[in-house]
């Protein structure tokens, strides 16, 4: 790990990538079996030529990161995919008698469930096994005697799925968030200064009590999600001067419906708590980014002289004159999900969550706005054109 100050992110660096930014991030925040939804968000964005010059992730978000950062581009995809079919292979698929009834309604949501229970009790394939002995009897101080399952098989899959010889090469720049378990301090791993290896990784997805702490260099960690689960802040705080292009793809939505029974408190507490008010946070930027900018464009209208005092000099350092766009990709739940719905990990519901990131990614991009650089003297868009009934698309206002 980085020997660097708590909270301190390395200078992101110019890389080349195909849209008019000097640096283009896809952030990838936790939420479990929800994550297919960011494999087909990917997957638009490269069919689009849109190429990630950083990617950073959380719990979920971080194997999906990792997956594209440790492949060739023309690989991603597949690799995505060999996972997310690994992972759902050992759950229920609808018998094709069946698939009419497979979009919604009571029965879509019986099968969900039955499919949340079935991983309850076996595990993902690839990804985490029950112990052969609850908890209980495990030996006091063990790591079976903190967690439910055991992860072992991810390590393996890792190893399979990403070239970890080429995240370390820095190419693209990789990230992924955790929570020391001693301290209760957020951590990020970052392949600027950290050689990344699987148990990075893993430690990003180590969700209590389900899984045990990860260990890296003597310390251990939990999932990056119980601190905040999106990386957002990690790679606005790494001041450059760049031109940024942001995909800011979250699998839980802050905003949503009043609870009417007790099954939809469960699935809005999730909601509330994993989605790591994104959008409060964007705003907040999008203030300082304001005051960045017309600081900088002040500076720039003052002699020689007047800059070269103390209080310019300050000004100067906290002025910035890259010009952002935030895109928001929000997963929207349907109804018949339920709390169960970040480890339901049928076949089914994964080629469905799939197919939405990937026709709201498309959807998104249609709008050329999304990746045109807006006016200096605006600094900063944020858009999201996907939304709920009731909700309203923002247009990059």
């Amino acid at each position: 790990m980085s020997k660097r100050p708590p909270g301190w992110a390395a200078p992101e660096r110019e890389r080349r990538n195909n849209t008019p930014f000097k640096s283009v991030a896809l952030l990838l925040q936790g939420g479990g079996a929800l994550g297919a939804y960011q494999a087909g968000v990917y997957e638009a964005l490269a069919e689009r030529g849109v190429d990630p010059t950083w990617v950073a992730g959380i719990s979920i978000g971080a194997i999906n990161s990792a997956i594209i950062a440790g492949n060739p581009p023309a690989e991603r995809v597949a690799k995505l995919r060999a996972f997310w079919e690994l992972v759902s292979g050992g759950a229920m698929e609808w018998p094709s008698v069946f698939s009419p009834f497979s979009d919604g309604g009571l029965f879509r949501t019986l099968a969900n469930q039955f499919a949340a229970g079935t991983v309850m009790v076996g595990g993902a394939a690839g990804f985490f096994r029950p112990r052969f002995l609850a908890p209980l009897f495990q030996p006091a101080g063990s790591v079976e005697a903190i967690s439910w399952y055991g992860i072992e098989e991810l390590r393996g899959t890792l190893e399979r799925l990403v070239d970890f010889d080429r995240i370390n090469s820095r190419d693209m720049r990789f990230s992924v968030g955790a929570v020391n378990v001693a301290s209760g301090n957020f951590a990020y791993f970052d392949n600027e200064t950290t050689n990344i290896r699987p148990e990075h990784i893993m430690a990003s997805g180590a969700l209590p009590p389900a899984f045990p702490p990860v260990e890296i260099d003597g310390e251990h960690y939990w999932d990056g999600g119980m601190v905040s689960n999106t990386p957002l802040d990690w790679v606005l705080s790494a001041r450059s001067n760049l031109d940024m292009l942001i995909f800011q793809v979250d699998l839980w939505s802050a905003s949503g419906e009043i609870p009417r029974d007790l099954q939809s408190v469960a699935v809005r507490m999730k909601e509330i708590q994993y989605s790591s008010r994104t959008r409060a946070a964007t705003a907040q930027f999008e203030e300082r980014q304001k005051l960045r900018t017309a600081c900088h464009e002040l500076l720039q209208h003052l002699p020689a002289e007047s800059r070269r005092t103390p209080e310019a000099v300050l000004l100067a350092a906290a002025s910035d004159p890259a010009v952002y766009n935030i895109v928001e990709l929000i997963y929207r739940s349907p109804t018949y999900e339920g709390e169960s719905k970040d480890y339901e990990f049928s076949r089914q519901t994964m080629r469905d969550h799939w197919r939405t990131g990937y026709e709201n990614a498309r959807d998104t991009l249609a709008h050329p706005e999304v990746l045109a650089r807006p006016p200096a003297a605006v600094g900063m868009r944020v858009y999201d054109f996907i939304t709920s009934a009731g909700e309203q698309p923002n247009p990059g206002l």
